[in-house]
């Protein structure tokens, strides 16, 4: 008994593990034949359409704007520095920093004592040359009186001395009369010499005072300058900035007190390239006068100004780049010098030129279409210029045709999109349909009902398609090639 209970038991473990083996098998072949059939299957899903921006290429001329950076400075600023030293005994309260003046201001005052002295010995040193200039004058007029006195007695010495001669002559004179009548007129001769020394000598004399008259009042100027030079004032109007100098300090001659600078008169200098310097030069290669803007980035607010282009720098600078250009600034309310600004200049303008964004070009300046039933194609463009995320291009040949605006790696030529035009997805394009004579319709339904590895969906919808008398011609195709397969 014992025998057959365990024979029992030997069987029935048997044909469990070669019903469970038998399982096994049957799951692996359903398994391979779906596999199998899904492999198989002929595809149902529609061909993948993306949506992309586009935008019409329509030349026109357009202004480029060259963008730099660039500072702000003074085209008026005048250090304030001490002419004289001293004291500083009165001071203007603007004489601070950010102080504004008015032109002919009163900034300080030097003390003037030693200079109000200087100036009073001096103004006393010219009273005393004129006195000396007239008393050398009149002396030279008293010798001038003199020479005539002995020129007119020398002339009655020579009168007679020529009577006596006449008288001897005549036999009725003595010779000792002549002799007597010669030396008068010597002596006077002498006389008128002296006189004419005496002449000179007052020349002489009011020669000296004239040039010491001169002198005296050289040297009062000179006075009257070093005290004027104790007030210091404003050259122009405008704002004080670097003040060192408080009252009742002491200064000393070409000591720098502060700066005065006119905030209305500012400039801007800025580098650019020399590729766009190039296209700033006019037709005869000087700089234009092209008109610029700056602004000043704030929070929530900038600042703005224009001009237009002045001078370039004469030369290049050690380890520099490019060009320096400087620009002359009309009103700048709220800037200063030294602030660091966006310079933006007007290049002469461009031909039939077209704005894209620079996400619209790949690296090879292509740029995609759009096409036939909305497929991409592509095309080369020129690029002109950079404008930050814009880029200015000339098309030739395209002018109407509508551009992607960004490009992704999913789109490509070929590739069918759904354009989007001012924000507005345009309408999907319904698929081209074919219709069906009877005869096709039972070779396709029953070529259809006999696919096995057809997805059940896919039969269901091709079944009712049919049904309508017409396909998809892309679903016709794609069954045609299917049974001639």
């Amino acid at each position: 008994m014992r025998f057959l209970g365990r024979s029992l038991i030997g069987l029935f473990l048997l044909a469990a593990t070669i019903g469970l083996l038998a399982m096994a098998a049957l799951t692996v072949r359903s398994a391979f034949q779906a596999r199998a059939e899904r492999d198989g299957a002929a595809p149902s899903g529609r061909e993948r359409v993306f949506s992309a921006n586009v935008v019409t290429l329509t030349p026109s001329t357009i202004t480029p704007i060259l963008s730099s950076f660039g500072e702000l400075e003074a085209r008026r600023a005048l250090d304030i520095r001490a002419r004289a030293s001293g004291t500083v005994v009165e001071m203007s309260d603007a004489f601070v920093n950010g102080g504004e003046v008015e032109q002919g201001a009163l900034l300080l005052r030097i003390d003037p004592t030693d200079y109000q002295a200087a100036k009073d010995l001096a103004q006393t040193d010219l009273a005393q040359a004129k006195a000396e200039l007239r008393d050398a004058r009149a002396a030279l007029e008293l010798a001038r009186d003199d020479l005539e006195n002995a020129k007119r007695q020398a002339a009655l010495r020579d009168a007679a001395l020529e009577r006596q001669n006449d008288l001897v002559s005549r036999r009725v004179g003595t010779e000792a009369a002549v002799e007597n009548a010669a030396l008068a007129a010597s002596s006077a001769a002498q006389a008128v010499l002296g006189k004419r020394q005496a002449v000179i000598t007052a020349e002489a004399r009011v020669a000296n005072s004239d040039a010491g008259l001169s002198r005296s009042e050289i040297a009062l100027a000179e006075a009257q300058r070093r005290l004027n030079e104790t007030e210091i004032r404003a050259e122009f109007a405008g704002t004080l900035t670097d003040v060192t100098i408080l009252r009742g300090g002491l200064v000393t001659p070409n000591e720098k007190l502060g700066r005065l600078v006119d905030p209305t008169k500012l400039e801007v200098g800025f580098r650019v390239s020399t590729a766009q310097y190039a296209r700033l030069l006019s037709d005869n290669g000087n700089l234009a006068n092209l008109p610029v803007a700056i602004r000043l980035e704030a929070t929530g607010v900038d600042l703005t100004a224009t001009g237009r282009v002045d001078r370039e720098n004469a030369d290049v600078g050690e380890g520099q780049t490019g060009r320096m250009l400087f620009a002359n600034l009309d009103a700048t309310p709220g800037f200063r010098p030294g602030d660091f600004v966006t310079v933006e200049l007007s290049e002469p303008p461009l031909d039939q030129a077209v704005r894209l964004p620079a996400t619209a070009l790949d690296s090879s300046g292509k740029i995609l279409l759009l096409g036939n039933e909305d497929r991409l194609e592509s095309a080369q463009v020129t690029i002109l210029r950079r404008q930050g995320d814009d880029v200015l291009v000339r098309a030739t040949g395209l002018d109407g045709r509508e551009a992607i605006t960004k490009r992704s790696p999913v789109l490509g030529e070929g590739i069918r999109v759904r354009p989007v035009r001012d924000g507005k997805l345009a309408p999907e394009a319904k698929p081209e349909m074919v219709a069906l004579d009877p005869a096709r319709i039972a070779v396709l339904k029953s070529f259809v009902e006999s696919n096995e590895r057809m997805p059940e969906s896919a039969r269901d919808r091709i079944l009712r398609q049919l049904e309508d008398g017409e396909l998809p011609a892309d679903t016709l195709a794609r069954l045609e090639k299917r049974m001639g397969n």
